[in-house]
């Protein structure tokens, strides 16, 4: 038994002999490689951290009883909508890995709501099975500047803030209220894609799972039917989704078109309550920014339609209590506009103009309604047609970084009271490794 050891004993010794002279010389060659591994290499992220006071109440009878809740003295509230960590690699011979985690609110993705539709009951709210979001994983085989395919779990670039949605590339605390009120924010999904650019162009084409009608809702349309509830999305039908932008009419001058189109009904665990459905999802959008040193200037308009909404509403209202659906009508038309315009008020500084440091003053606009239409027999809900105006200061230390701060006021109709909020927040985004 002790020869045994001893033998087993030497050739442990051996073999560790033997990997740690391989280690060694690895390290080696590591050693004269690591530039060019490094220069592979991509870490990022973003974040955001945002302290609110909103002079309204948060009753779910606001809507439904507007008068009784005019003098509520308001809530504050804290949150950190995202912070992102991204990764990227690139393989060499066209070949490139990108991967980006999400921590939303705090870090899970399930929350416990007051359904504000109903009863005012604590609903468990779930917009995708899993505590952390996959925002994107995917791997692209470049074959050009111009051609590019990327396969994976990608960003949907339908609308500004879904191409561009980091928290310096927008002014106020929250990601813009009228698209992320009516489309998903951040749109991602499973597919394919192809794109590229030219001299002044850019241009993306995707085939993609589609949504899921069975989250359609009043408050936000379509936008829960990219989530999913389960540990899986059905993909029985697909969708398409394109952006074309062009950067050469002006300089500064960004103009850009998407859209999107996909059936959603085949998409639901009700299969059969959907026979003869399609619910077909058609949105199209239109977006600009400029940009100079010391002047920016963004907008959009997004127009969405739902076919067969009526059917949809009746099987979303039918279902169980238990069920993840939102169990509220579905509109057939949703609507977007807003603009957004910020000036740099240290240019007017004679000892500021050329420093790296700007405070830009904003404003913007906006209007969007989730319920802009509805099919016969379907209840519009107008307390859904909202405007907001915005002023506020973003102060850029440096270009990546940003301290916030804001008033708003969402306007409804003379039924409804309106709802103003101060807010203040820190954000950063950026490469930290390149």
């Amino acid at each position: 038994m002790k020869k045994q050891f001893l033998i087993i004993t030497i050739l442990l010794l051996g073999v560790l002999s033997v990997c740690s002279q391989n280690i060694v010389r690895q390290d080696s060659t590591a050693n004269k490689d690591n530039k060019t591994i490094f220069s592979r290499l991509q870490l990022g992220g973003y974040g955001e951290a945002i302290m609110s006071r909103f002079f309204y109440s948060d009753n779910y009878k606001r809507y439904s009883n507007a008068t009784l809740y005019k003098d509520d003295n308001g809530y504050g509230q804290v949150d950190i909508p995202h912070v992102v960590f991204y990764i990227s690699y690139d393989f060499g011979k066209g070949w490139k890995m990108s991967s980006e985690v999400e921590f939303e609110h705090g870090g899970t993705e399930s929350a416990v709501e007051i359904e504000m539709e109903e009863t005012g009951e604590y609903e468990s709210e779930i917009e995708r099975g899993g505590e952390v979001a996959i925002e994107q994983f995917w791997l692209e085989k470049s074959f050009s500047k111009a051609a590019n395919l990327r396969m994976g779990h990608i960003i949907v670039p339908v609308g500004i803030t879904n191409s561009y949605h980091f928290p310096t590339e927008f002014f106020t605390t929250f990601r813009p209220e009228s698209e992320s009120s009516i489309l998903p924010c951040t749109w991602h999904e499973t597919g394919i894609s192809f794109w590229g650019k030219t001299d002044g162009w850019h241009y993306e084409v995707q085939f993609i799972a589609g949504l899921d009608a069975d989250r359609f809702g009043s408050q936000n349309w379509i936008k829960g039917g990219a989530g999913s509830p389960y540990e899986f999305k059905l993909a029985t039908a697909y969708a398409g989704a394109f952006r074309i932008e062009n950067y050469s009419l002006i300089k500064g001058l960004r103009l850009g078109i998407s859209g999107y189109l996909g059936n959603s009904a085949a998409n639901s665990l009700k299969k059969t309550n959907y026979a003869d459905v399609k619910g077909t999802v058609a949105i199209g959008d239109f977006d600009f920014e400029y940009k100079s040193r010391n002047f920016i200037a963004r907008g959009n308009i997004i127009y969405g339609h739902l076919s067969d909404s009526q059917r949809i509403t009746a099987i979303n209202l039918a279902s169980r209590n238990s069920s993840p659906s939102p169990k509220t009508p579905v509109a057939s038309d949703a609507m977007s506009i807003g603009v957004e315009w910020g000036f740099n008020i240290f240019r007017l500084l004679p000892c500021l103009r050329h420093s790296e440091h700007k405070l830009f003053f904003f404003k913007r606009y906006e209007y969007y309604d989730s319920m802009f239409k509805v099919a016969k027999g379907v209840l519009d809900n107008d307390c859904w047609e909202r405007q907001q105006i915005t002023i506020g200061f973003n102060y850029f230390p440096i270009k990546d970084i940003v301290i916030k701060a804001q008033w708003s006021s969402r306007i409804f109709n003379d039924k409804y009271n309106n709802e103003n909020t101060i807010s203040v927040g820190i954000a950063y985004s950026g490469m930290f490794i390149r």
